[in-house]
């Protein structure tokens, strides 16, 4: 458990009433600080028990600040609701309550209405920009946005994983007026709003909390991003709770989705910020709690937390779709049919198993609600971690990627979606920082020998065509612009996202409580037959062939086809074709009545 201290406060700056404001540091490894104000006013901050600065004094809403250590290092405040520009410059400070909320009796959707589109807030424009995006996605059928960070980090371009001041939106997305206009517009489209957010570590350009709270990491610790941070002190564990509920309640998003949380030491933690979530939001709110998770912990979807994203049917998808077998994806290279079949019966494909790095990895997930996984073909990682950022669709045969396509909107998983699959972009999606001096250099030159292990990249020669991420050129390459004229492809590719989420909304969504898996047939490679027992009784059945070659596949003469709905598109009984997906709800069956047993 945390240490706890004697007296704890909120972090950062907090508005009063009557025109006042508190300002809370914890510093324990300083001796003085103050708090300089605008107009050159220098306040002495009071020092109190566990390392904690404390005043209270006259400062309206907008007043800019920064926080003196020692009288050496003006730094900004860890905890700062907003920047007056960039990370170098002055935080504001923010009155929470000032926006005026216009859909006021929105409460959320509930998890099993979950359809999710990921976007980049930055690489659409701005939160403005985004705004104009809502009516055509809900039109399409989702139900959920899913913003890449958006905390300030360094420099106008970056994926938002180097954040380093967790409580104040990027300022050159727009100000956190602007942010919470676009989450309220989203609710009037019907559309609710997640936030992905990053508590395993800092970005490593503009955090100065090593000067004078080094108990906020842990030496003895390390994650490939440094110093783990030290989730045992209390300070630090509501640092990062406080902003969860920030997010939750004065921003009113939606949902949390927490990044790479294998990489934070201690699980309990991430156990104690569901419980005050769940404590503090109104209960007639539906606020969704989703993880990614490299361990695979079964029990943190038990009662915590909602879903994890399921990297595991993603990569022995990739695997079939496309035949790429090197670094992660050589996990999944041997089996990819089985692995893919137990994805769709269990949830995770390593439970327990052995990796390539010969270490176990993974719980048994197989009691758990096909909800409890989200499902993608493509995510910012899995096309952005790519040397060059290749959509999927120049990847795969357009055939095959239509096959997996019905199975990721139709499955009982929660769909995830990454912006442009809809109308299959035709621009990459790169990585992308604005670093400088040394940095930029470390960053580039990191980025090319991450590569090394793809054969394609083996020679050093080949990895310079890896884009510089700090290059400007590269950011604008990643930004999603629709053709003027649709191509084909974007045409045929928006109409089945149509007519796929048509038939979720219509036969899927309503009947996912209490959905149960019964099993996945291999067929032969790249072939598969899932079953799942729906909450209403009735049984859909997804026929899967991502291979090359025609399936035997048991007919279901009493099912109903709902893809393709068409019976001249329907194959002969009892054949799957090569890069096909068959989809059909069998009606429930009354139950037997019941009969008393006899027991000797």
């Amino acid at each position: 458990m945390p240490s706890r201290s004697l007296e704890t406060w909120p972090h950062g700056a907090t508005l009063l009433e009557t025109g006042h404001t508190q300002f809370a540091l914890w510093a324990p490894d300083a001796f003085y600080v103050s708090v300089e104000l605008d107009g050159g006013r220098s306040l002495p901050m009071l020092p109190q028990a566990d390392g904690w600065f404390v005043i209270k004094t006259p400062c309206p809403a907008g007043s800019r600040y920064r926080f003196s250590i020692d009288g050496e290092l003006e730094v900004p405040d860890p905890a700062s609701r907003a920047q007056d520009g960039g990370i170098e410059r002055p935080s504001v400070v923010v009155d929470p309550h000032a926006y005026a909320w216009r859909h006021t009796t929105w409460h959320g959707r509930p998890w099993n209405e979950a359809v999710i589109h990921e976007l980049h807030v930055g690489a659409l424009g701005g939160f403005a920009e985004v705004e104009q995006h809502l009516q055509r996605l809900a039109g399409l059928g989702f139900t959920a946005i899913e913003l890449m960070p958006v905390a300030q980090f360094p420099g106008e371009r970056n994926w938002g994983y180097d954040g380093v001041l967790p409580y104040a939106p990027q300022a050159s997305y727009g100000t956190p007026e602007q942010l919470k206009h676009l989450i309220d517009s989203a609710h009037g489209h019907g559309l609710a709003v997640i936030l992905d957010v990053v508590y395993n570590h800092f970005g490593p350009d503009g955090n100065y909390l090593h000067r004078y709270a080094k108990s906020f990491f842990r030496e003895d610790k390390h994650t490939p991003w440094g110093a783990a941070i030290d989730f045992r002190r209390r300070e630090v564990r509501d640092f990062f709770i406080e902003n969860a509920l920030m997010w939750l309640l004065e921003y009113r998003f939606d949902g949390l989705r927490l990044d790479a949380v294998h990489a934070i030491e201690d699980p309990d933690f991430l156990q104690e910020l569901a419980r005050r979530v769940r404590r503090q939001v109104d209960p007639a709110r539906h606020v969704w709690l989703t993880l990614e998770n490299e361990h695979n912990q079964a029990g943190l979807l038990e009662e915590a937390y909602d879903a994890q994203w399921n990297d595991d049917g993603h990569n022995a998808l990739h695997v079939l779709l496309t035949g790429e077998t090197d670094a992660y994806y050589a996990d999944f290279a041997d089996r990819p049919t089985e692995q893919l079949a137990r994805c769709l019966s269990q949830g995770f494909v390593f439970q327990g198993d052995i990796t390539r790095h010969g270490t176990p990895r993974g719980e048994p997930s197989e009691h758990l609600p096909s909800t409890a996984f989200v499902l993608f073909l493509q995510n910012h990682d899995q096309i952005g971690n790519r040397a060059l950022g290749e959509r999927l669709h120049r990847l795969a045969p357009p055939q095959a990627l239509r096959a997996a396509t019905v199975l990721l909107l139709l499955s009982p998983m929660i769909p995830l979606t990454f912006m442009g699959d809809e109308y299959a972009a035709e621009q990459p999606f790169l990585f992308f920082t604005s670093h400088h001096g040394e940095l930029a250099k470390l960053v580039r030159d990191g980025r090319r020998n991450e590569f090394a292990a793809f054969s394609a990249f083996a020679d050093p020669h080949a990895r310079e065509r890896i884009p510089d991420p700090n290059a400007e050129r590269t950011f604008h390459a990643s930004q999603p612009r629709p053709a003027g004229t649709a191509t084909p492809q974007q045409l045929a590719t928006l109409a089945l996202y149509r007519q796929l989420l048509q038939l979720r909304h219509r036969h899927i969504i309503p009947h996912l409580p209490g959905t149960q898996a019964l099993g996945a047939q291999v067929l032969g490679h790249g072939a598969v037959s899932a079953r799942w027992r729906l909450g209403d009784g009735s049984e859909l059945r997804i026929d899967l062939n991502l291979g090359d070659s025609p399936q035997v596949n048991p007919p279901r003469p009493d099912a109903r086809r709902l893809f393709p709905a068409s019976a001249d598109e329907w194959p002969e009984p009892g054949l799957l074709p090569a890069h096909c997906a068959l989809v059909s709800l069998t009606a429930a069956t009354p139950l037997p009545p019941l009969t008393e047993s006899v027991h000797e």
